[in-house]
């Protein structure tokens, strides 16, 4: 009993510290530091929250551009990479499928190639961003299905290259272009044809 009561004040003490003070201080500090991404890096248009910056969504409209795939079916709880080997048969598979369907979308010959990103998923499957390459090679498709006139189609191709986002610090990672506010973007150039 001499150490069972101790043993059980010192785990209480560490649950309340570890549990619920430490946790709180870290989300105040970051919130007070860093408010828009300790909440979520959320994107809203006129009020209302339409996504996260951080996290892809599931775009299947011609007139939108298109995210990576994702292994989780762009879930957030069972994000995850497919862990299939470059000699697995499914993931072959997979990728020829992807590569059908984008070269169907783009209205491009059987061989034409695809830009490898789009048709192998991140390793959380849920990447928001895309390269400016994998922007461009979309670029006719958005502009095609919204009926855009050539002056529409300079301004979506201007609109792609303003919507480049540098390395982070100058160094980190690669040129990227975010797919959820691109498309926010491409909707001020004109309604769309569902």
């Amino acid at each position: 009993m001499k150490t069972i009561l101790p043993a059980l004040r010192l785990f209480a003490v560490l649950t309340l510290l570890t549990g619920a003070v430490y946790p709180l201080a870290v989300t105040g500090v970051a919130r007070l530091c860093f408010p828009k991404p300790a909440c979520g890096s959320l994107i809203e248009r006129r009020g209302v929250v339409v996504g996260s910056g951080l996290i892809a969504q599931n775009f299947t409209n011609a007139a939108y551009f298109w995210p990576r795939p994702s292994s989780g079916g762009f879930a957030t709880v069972p994000s995850a990479a497919s862990n299939k080997g470059p000699t697995s048969k499914d993931l072959r598979q997979a990728v020829e499928d992807r590569a059908a369907r984008w070269r169907q979308a783009e209205r491009l010959p059987a061989d034409a190639p695809v830009p490898a990103e789009l048709l192998l998923a991140s390793g959380s499957g849920l990447d928001p961003d895309i390269s400016p390459e994998a922007a461009r090679f979309q670029m006719e498709r958005v502009a095609r299905a919204r009926g855009f006139t050539p002056e529409q189609r300079q301004r979506l191709s201007d609109l792609i290259e303003q919507s480049i986002e540098p390395p982070q610090l100058g160094i980190l990672g690669e040129p990227r272009v975010n797919v959820l506010k691109l498309n926010l973007s491409v909707d001020s150039l004109g309604s769309s044809r569902e």
